[in-house]
């Protein structure tokens, strides 16, 4: 007997062609740490172009690039000053034009950056809106007078510390800022605003990328009476750490407002034109319930992540909420269920811990292949790459540096990818990389895995080709069954196809479990991992997965 569905919105293979999206799996590239090809310790989109055989032979179908756009990085490319153009220090357009020629030719589809929610207080269009209030482009951003007693409009924190709003002394007012300073927020109430990012949405279309990743996505606008954030009921230790003030407050006004879904609907319709996607980045005290709200409908987003699953801690029975709670608010939109990006902690050391191993890569890339959604692999987690220790004098993140040590911002996850275990810093650069390879990242680099059969990079190579010949790990509606920590068990059943059943072991240690539904099952061949059935009794090793089909 099975538990009762917990979602009515299967993809039916009749329609699954033109959402190709619901099938393909993105590997995400961060281009400062993935090759170096002109010796200046930052790697490039040339360097990326090389190395597009290497993220093909994964058996991906998306590549995810972060920014490139022209900018003084001081959020590494997430404060844009020319959201047309490439900065130099990335290489060209000509450069881009390259990459994206070779990665079509290959079959795989491009996906980039949009920073649309703020961008560096450099780009041209801020430099112009701080001169006065009455300039063409004095409403762009969020300007707003202080209080009488010259105190900021109201009590709006930053994602990265401290108060939201910084006093600009030429307009003798506040602007708002939800991250850096450096990074002002601009102002979508304002209709031009919308209209100069569409444009420069559709430049990067006419160059042919395939989709855009969406930062930020729900700080698009603010509440235009600009009311004070009332305390948090329940703190959030989702989008950031529990040691940063803004988690204790919740954030109904100064993001997720219900004016950005008609935004979103406009995007949609330029995307349309060209067959193009959009994946957004939500967070949310209520991430799940965005994250239903902006893919419903086929109108908006075509699917979102959250920080839901890049939590510092894991269980078995908090990934199934999360996605129970999710496919139910749910409405004909989808998911990108993804475990591990550029902000945070890797996931090896973030849930393996001490006790991982490659093994526990390999689980955790199989448990991607059956959630139900859109995988995302981040760059390095093909090769079981954990977090790197930065020493103080390496640490270049402005929010590390802002609330060291306690927390030591997002430099750990983004080290250079270690290319060649022969060649100083991994074959990333032959100058100074500009964060140092961690010394345990060479035993692990490509070089070394490549001539291993069972390695993670062997285990990646095969998985993701693994799950294209089984559909239901693709279109198949996801149900749960009740099983001991930590094991996690769930089927998946699409029409016309056998069930597919699937169970992870996310602890270190054997755990045995009667699982009576799985009874007359038979072994589903080829997904490689340890766990054995014995009539309706299932073992699974140390981070170890088990198929079976009935």
């Amino acid at each position: 007997m099975f538990p009762t569905s917990i979602s009515a919105n299967s993809v039916q293979q009749s329609d699954s062609h033109s959402q190709w999206w619901r099938e393909a799996v993105i590997y995400q590239v961060y281009p400062r740490s993935f090759l170096d090809t002109n010796g200046d310790g930052v790697g490039d989109l040339p360097g990326i172009t090389t190395k597009l055989d290497y993220i093909a032979q994964l058996g991906v179908d998306i590549v995810w690039i972060s920014p490139f756009f022209t900018s003084p990085m001081k959020d590494f490319g997430y404060d844009v000053a020319d959201y047309c153009d490439v900065d130099p220090l990335f290489g060209t357009l000509s450069d881009f034009d390259c990459l994206l020629e070779r990665a079509h030719a290959l079959g795989l589809k491009v996906m980039i950056d949009q920073v649309l929610s703020h961008c560096s207080d450099q780009h041209p269009w801020f430099v112009e809106s701080r001169q006065s209030r009455d300039n063409p482009k004095a409403e762009w951003y969020v300007w707003a007078d202080p209080q009488a007693d010259g105190s900021p409009p109201n009590n709006w924190l930053s994602v990265f510390g401290g108060s939201s709003w910084q006093w600009d002394a030429c307009r003798r007012q506040y602007y708002l800022h939800n991250f850096l300073t450096s990074q002002p927020d601009l102002n979508f109430h304002h209709p031009d605003v919308q209209q100069a990012h569409l444009d420069n949405m559709r430049f990067w279309l006419e160059r042919g990328v395939d989709g855009f990743r969406l930062d930020a996505c729900n700080f698009h606008f603010h509440d235009r009476s600009l009311r004070s954030n009332p305390p948090a009921t329940k703190r959030d230790t989702k989008t950031v750490q529990d040691n940063n003030p803004y988690g204790m407050q919740s954030h109904i006004y100064d993001k997720t407002q219900p004016e950005n879904i008609a935004f979103l609907e406009k995007m949609r319709s330029l995307l349309n034109e060209y067959g193009a996607i959009a994946i957004g980045e939500v967070g949310a005290d209520d991430s799940l319930g965005v994250m239903a709200e902006y893919t419903a409908d086929d109108n908006k987003l075509h699917m979102a992540y959250s920080f839901n699953l890049l939590t510092p801690d894991v269980s078995a029975a908090y990934i199934r909420t999360q996605v129970e709670e999710f496919e139910a608010r749910v409405k004909g939109g989808w998911v990108s269920w993804s475990v591990g990006n550029h902000d945070v902690v890797r996931v090896m050391s973030r849930w393996g811990g001490d006790a991982a191993t490659p093994q526990f890569a390999k689980m955790m890339m199989a448990l991607q292949a059956a959630l139900k959604g859109t995988p995302c692999l981040y760059q390095g987690d093909e090769l079981a790459l954990t977090e790197a220790d930065i020493a103080y004098e390496d640490i270049q993140d402005p929010y590390g540096i802002a609330f060291w040590p306690e927390f030591k911002g997002r430099d750990g996850c983004r080290t250079p990818m270690p290319w060649r275990a022969d060649q100083p810093h991994g074959g990333f650069t032959s100058g100074k990389p500009w964060l140092p390879v961690p010394a345990e990242h060479f035993a692990v680099a490509v070089s070394q895995q490549e001539q291993d059969p069972d390695s993670a990079l062997t285990y990646a190579r095969h998985i993701w080709r693994w799950r294209k010949q089984h559909r239901q790990l693709i279109l198949g509606e996801i149900h749960f069954f009740d099983a001991p920590e930590p094991v996690l068990a769930f089927c998946r059943q699409l029409d016309g196809e056998p069930t597919i059943f699937a169970a992870f072991n996310l602890g270190d240690q054997t755990v045995n479990f009667v699982w009576p539904e799985v009874a007359g099952a038979m072994l589903l061949e080829g997904y490689n991992l340890p766990g054995t059935l014995n009539s309706n009794t299932l073992e699974l090793p140390a981070f170890g997965a088990w198929f079976g089909t009935r």
